[in-house]
């Protein structure tokens, strides 16, 4: 991938990772909990599919991408590990209250997803600004 077609692709996942943020917070704000929840993830994920784009590795699974994300940034010091700590308690929360049944979720519960999101989304985007690629 070229440069400007890579610079292109970061802004875009970025744009994608601010739109998810701004609409769990229209979400929560509508106590619409689970979908709170579910879009600070994507924020999260959006940012991290641009993270692996910077090195060209990708990956059909959201547990594999994850994964790469802790293996090329958190295990080489790019990110301390307690964002990959909120990054699998994201994942995990989706995937519960997404797919579990019976489950109750609460406005904390969404809170904290957002301020790990923005969080998350913010160190990225630093990340990304420091490097030269955004």
């Amino acid at each position: 991938m070229n440069e400007d077609r890579l610079a292109d692709l970061l802004r875009y996942r970025i744009r994608q990772a601010d739109d998810s943020l701004r609409e769990a917070g229209i979400l929560r704000d509508a106590d619409a909990q689970r979908g709170a929840v579910n879009r600070a993830y994507y924020a999260m994920f959006y940012a991290l599919l641009a993270l692996l784009a910077t090195k060209q590795l990708g990956t059909s699974r959201h547990s594999g991408a994850i994964s790469l994300f802790d293996r090329e940034f958190v295990k080489t010091g790019v990110f301390a590990p307690d964002l990959s700590k909120a990054l699998h308690l994201a994942f995990d929360r989706r995937q519960i209250h997404d797919y579990g049944e019976m489950i109750d979720l609460d406005a904390g519960i969404s809170n904290e997803a957002i301020v790990d999101a923005t969080r998350f989304v913010a160190a990225v985007r630093q990340y990304l600004t420091d490097q030269g690629m955004l």
